[in-house]
């Protein structure tokens, strides 16, 4: 397995709007196309350094990990939920991933 952990940072007054899409569809359409759902937490610290939202996934590989988002970015559903979410603006003002492999020595190894 490999790892992918991802931040967040919404736009002004789209926090909400952000958590509701992640609730209500991405989750789902994830775990559709094989993406581990590891968990998704609220930083504590301040947003500016830290973000809005974090979360992990985890993939057979990186290969999958590339096939499995690209299958998710071409889902009619997928696009069809981001529209409809973003008729009152982009939730997402920036978006930071660390692909990560487990060491020798991590418990999910």
């Amino acid at each position: 397995m490999v790892y992918e952990l991802r931040t967040y940072w919404a736009n002004p007054g789209k926090v909400e709007a952000m958590h509701t899409r992640f609730a209500t569809h991405t989750v789902d359409l994830f775990r559709a196309h094989g993406m581990s759902v590891l968990g998704f937490w609220s930083p504590v610290g301040g947003r500016e350094l830290h973000g809005d939202l974090v979360y992990l996934l985890g993939f057979p590989s990186h290969e999958e990990r590339e096939r499995m988002f690209n299958a998710f970015r071409d889902d009619p559903k997928w696009q069809a939920a981001k529209t409809a979410s973003e008729v009152d603006g982009v939730l997402v003002s920036r978006v930071d991933s660390v692909m990560m492999d487990p060491t020798a020595y991590s418990p999910m190894n």
